[in-house]
C-alpha cells in the first residue's frame, strides 16, 4: 500500500470546500482555542485565582484543533461513532457539545460527561442520531478497540438485523502518536483488516509523547509510513495544519470507509501548542527552537488565510470571533455557575438501579423492551435430562441465540473448534459466522470489541480461554465495569465474559489452572458468578445474559472435565436470581459457605456430620448473599468459609470480616477459612493435592471447629 499525502491543486481544494460548512468549523476551532485560553489564563495564576475556577487536569487541544473540527464536520452517519482520547474537545464541539458542558465538566460541576466524577477531559456524548462519542477512558490506547467493536456492531446491524439505520455509518478511532504503541491500537488494527471493518484510525502526530520524541514510539516516527504494507487498509499521511490538505485527506478516508471498502488510517502532523498538561512544563525538556517552531505552525493563522477572503469576508471572520468571545464568555460563566455535585450521590450507578424521577436513560445493552418480552422462570424443570457442565452452558447459549437476534458469542477457537473445552461446540454451523466467531489472539481485543458492540445495542457473550489469559484485558475490564458509574449513567456496556478457570481434572498449573476470583470482586461494577453445577451454570448465564450489568461469568475446569456438575437440565426458560445463595442442606452447629467446584468437596465433607452442618453454595461472589449467610451464621453461632483462591486477601477474607463485624456476640467460635496457602497451582498432581482443599482436610476442620 502506498503512503500518500492528498492531492493538491484547486480541483481537490473545491472538492473538499464544498462539501464542508467552513462557517462551523472556523467556529469550532476558535471555540475550543478560546477554552483552552481561559483554562490556561486561570492555571497560570492559580495562586490568586478562586479555586472554584481551576481546572485540576487541564489538558489543552490547541494545535490539534482545526482538523478535529474538519474530521467532525465529516461525521454526518446515523449510526457514526468516535473512540476519542483526552486532546478531543473540539471533535466534541464540532459534534455539538454545548461549551457549558465543555467548560463544566473539567470544573468537576454538575452535569457534563460524569457529573463531577471523571476527569474533565474523559469525554463521552451519547446520541440517539447522530455521531456517538463512546465513553473515553483515563488509559491510553483504550479507545481503540471498543471503537472497532462499535463498526463491528455496525456490520452486525446493516447485515445480519437488516436495519437500514446503519447503513453507511462509520466509526472513528482518534489518538495521538504515543498511543500506537500500545496493545489497543495494534489489536483493533489486526481486527479492522481481517474483517475489513468500516472504522478511520485517525492519529494526530505532534512527535511528542508527553516527553518523549516520536521515534521512540515508532521506529522512524512515521506509523503511516510504517503501515504502508498492511492488507486492506488504506494509507494516507499529510499536513494537519493545512486547511486544504486536511480537508482533501480526511475526505478521501471518510469516503473510503463510509463507501464500504474497508478501514483506513490518516496520520495529521499537528504542532503541540502547549505543554502536555496543566502541571506539565516542556520546557524541561524542549528547546526554545523546537517551540518556536511548533509556534510557527500554528492552524488557525492558515485558517483564516485559506478562508478570507475567498470564503469568508473579513466581517465574517470578526463576526465568528465576536460570536465566540460571546458565547464562550457565557458558558464560562454559566458553567462556573452551576453546583458542585451532591457527595450523597456519589455511590449511585455503580450498578444498574431502579429508574428515578430525573434519571437519564444510559445508552448501551439490548433494550430491556426485548429482554422483558423473552420468558423466564425461577422453577426448575423436574423431569429434564441429565446433563454435564459443558453441555448445559451450551444449550443455553444456544437457545439465547435463538430467541435474541442481538446475541453474538466470540472468542479464541469459540467458531470452528467449539472452544478449548467444547463449550461452544456446533453452534457456529447451527448460527452462521456473523454470530459466532474466532478471533485474533488479543485479550484486549476481545474485551475491547465487547464494550463497543455492547453499546451498540447488541450482547456479546465473550470467551478468554482461562482466567489468567484475563491479564492483558484488565484495563478494557476495568473500564467496562467502571462505565455507568464514570459517565454517571449516560452509558453501559452489559456484557458477558466466560471466564474459565481453577484447577482440572487431576492436573494444575500456574497459567491454566488460576481462579483469582477476588480480582473480579474488587473490579467494581461486575457481577461474578460462579456456577457449581449444571443446573445453576443456565440458570445464571441466563440471567447474565439479560442483566443490565457486565457479568464474569466463572467456569470451573473442574466441572468442565468431569460429570461432578452434572444435574438435570432445568428449562429453556429458567433462571437463577444474581446474589441468591442456595442452602444445600440444613444444619444446626456450623454454616459452611463455598461456591464453584469446591462445593463438591464440601458435600462430601458434611455428610459424615448429619444434621450439624449447615452448607451454603455463594453461587454469586459479586454480588454476595449476606443476608443469607448471616440468617445462617446466627443460627449456628460457627463459619467456615472454603475457597479455592488464595488465603490472604481471598474472598473468604470479606465474608469473615463482615461475620465479625455484624455477628461477633453471635458466634461460638473464630470465623475461619480454608484455602489455598498463598502458592500458585502446581503442576504435579501431589503438590495440587498438597494445595488445594480436599475432602479428608475440609472434614478434619468441620470437627474441629464443632469441637471448639
Amino acid at each position: 500500500m502506498t503512503v500518500r499525502s492528498a492531492p493538491r491543486g484547486p480541483r481537490a481544494a473545491a472538492t473538499a470546500t464544498d462539501r464542508l460548512d467552513w462557517r462551523r468549523i472556523a467556529y469550532v476551532t476558535l471555540a475550543s482555542r478560546a477554552l483552552d485560553d481561559a483554562e490556561e489564563e486561570v492555571n497560570r495564576h492559580k495562586a490568586t485565582a478562586p479555586r472554584d475556577h481551576l481546572v485540576l487536569y487541564q489538558f489543552s487541544a490547541r494545535g490539534h484543533d482545526m482538523a478535529q473540527a474538519i474530521l467532525g464536520a465529516m461525521l454526518t452517519g446515523r449510526r457514526d461513532a468516535a473512540g476519542a482520547y483526552y486532546r478531543s474537545r473540539p471533535l466534541l464541539l464540532s459534534l455539538g457539545l454545548s461549551i457549558e458542558d465543555a467548560h463544566a465538566s473539567p470544573l468537576g460541576r454538575s452535569g457534563g460527561f460524569s457529573g463531577g466524577r471523571d476527569i474533565g477531559v474523559v469525554c463521552n456524548l451519547p446520541r440517539a442520531e447522530g455521531c456517538v462519542v463512546l465513553p473515553m477512558s483515563g488509559d491510553v490506547g483504550s479507545q481503540f478497540t471498543p471503537a472497532a467493536g462499535w463498526a463491528q456492531a455496525i456490520t452486525y446491524h446493516r447485515d445480519v438485523l437488516a436495519d437500514d439505520a446503519w447503513k453507511d455509518s462509520i466509526a472513528v478511532a482518534l489518538g495521538g502518536d504515543g498511543s500506537v504503541a500500545t496493545n489497543g491500537f495494534w489489536s483493533s488494527l489486526t481486527m479492522a483488516t481481517t474483517l475489513k471493518l468500516p472504522i478511520l484510525f485517525y492519529i494526530e502526530d505532534n512527535g511528542l509523547g508527553i516527553s518523549v520524541k516520536g521515534g521512540m514510539q515508532t521506529p522512524g516516527g512515521n506509523i503511516a509510513r510504517n503501515l504502508a504494507g498492511f492488507a486492506n487498509l488504506l494509507v494516507r499521511d499529510g499536513d494537519g495544519t493545512n486547511p486544504s490538505e486536511t480537508a482533501a485527506l480526511l475526505g478521501e478516508c471518510v469516503g473510503h470507509v463510509r463507501g464500504g471498502s474497508g478501514p483506513a488510517l490518516v496520520r495529521l502532523t499537528v504542532p503541540r501548542l502547549s505543554s502536555h498538561s496543566g502541571p506539565d512544563n516542556q520546557k524541561g525538556y524542549r528547546t526554545d527552537a523546537e517551540i518556536a517552531a511548533d509556534a510557527a505552525r500554528d492552524p488557525l493563522p492558515r485558517l483564516k488565510d485559506y478562508l478570507v477572503p475567498s470564503v469568508l469576508s473579513p466581517r465574517d471572520w470578526t463576526g465568528i470571533e465576536e460570536a465566540v468571545a460571546r458565547d464562550v464568555t457565557a458558558g464560562i460563566v454559566a458553567a462556573r455557575a452551576r453546583p458542585h455535585p451532591d457527595p450523597a450521590g456519589v455511590g449511585r450507578f455503580v450498578r444498574a438501579e431502579p429508574v428515578r424521577a430525573g434519571d437519564s436513560a444510559a445508552m448501551g445493552g439490548v433494550p430491556s423492551a426485548m429482554l422483558d418480552a423473552l420468558p423466564s422462570t425461577t422453577a426448575a424443570a423436574a423431569d429434564g435430562p441429565m446433563v454435564r457442565f459443558a453441555e448445559a452452558i451450551r444449550r443455553t447459549l444456544r437457545h439465547e441465540l435463538s430467541v435474541n437476534p442481538r446475541v453474538v458469542a466470540f472468542g479464541e477457537d469459540v467458531g470452528v473448534k467449539g472452544g478449548v473445552h467444547l463449550v461452544t461446540e456446533g453452534l457456529q454451523k447451527a448460527f452462521g459466522e456473523a454470530r459466532v466467531f474466532d478471533t485474533s489472539l488479543s485479550e484486549e481485543g476481545i474485551i475491547g470489541r465487547a464494550v463497543g458492540m455492547a453499546i451498540g445495542g447488541l450482547m456479546p457473550v465473550a470467551e478468554i480461554q482461562f482466567r489468567k489469559y484475563a491479564d492483558p484485558a484488565h484495563e478494557q475490564l476495568n473500564n467496562c465495569g467502571t462505565m455507568r458509574w464514570r459517565t454517571n449513567n449516560r452509558f453501559a456496556a452489559p456484557v458477558v465474559v466466560r471466564l474459565p478457570g481453577g484447577f482440572g481434572k487431576d492436573v494444575g498449573d500456574p497459567w491454566h489452572s488460576l481462579s483469582s476470583e477476588v480480582t473480579w470482586a474488587h473490579a467494581l461494577g461486575w457481577q461474578v458468578v460462579m456456577p457449581s453445577n449444571a443446573a445453576d451454570a443456565v440458570g445464571l448465564l441466563r440471567s447474565a445474559m439479560r442483566s443490565s450489568n457486565p457479568t464474569i461469568y466463572f467456569e470451573h475446569r473442574s466441572l468442565l472435565m468431569t460429570s461432578d456438575g452434572s444435574a438435570r437440565y432445568p428449562g429453556d426458560d429458567y433462571v437463577v436470581p444474581i446474589g441468591e445463595a442456595a442452602v444445600l442442606r440444613e444444619g444446626t452447629d456450623l454454616t459452611l459457605v463455598t461456591w464453584g467446584a469446591m462445593v463438591h468437596r464440601c458435600v462430601e465433607a458434611a455428610a459424615s456430620f448429619g444434621s450439624r452442618v449447615e452448607l451454603i453454595d455463594l453461587r454469586t461472589v459479586v454480588p454476595w448473599d449476606k443476608a443469607r449467610v448471616l440468617a445462617s451464621v446466627e443460627k449456628t453461632g460457627r463459619c467456615l468459609v472454603v475457597h479455592e483462591d488464595t488465603i490472604t486477601a481471598g474472598f473468604g477474607a470479606e465474608i469473615a470480616a463482615t461475620l465479625v463485624e455484624e455477628m461477633f456476640w453471635r458466634l461460638d467460635a473464630p470465623v475461619a477459612r480454608l484455602c489455598v496457602n498463598d502458592v500458585p497451582m502446581p503442576y504435579d498432581p501431589a503438590l495440587l493435592d498438597a494445595v488445594v482443599p480436599g475432602v479428608a482436610r475440609i472434614a478434619e476442620r468441620i470437627g474441629e471447629l464443632l469441637d471448639a
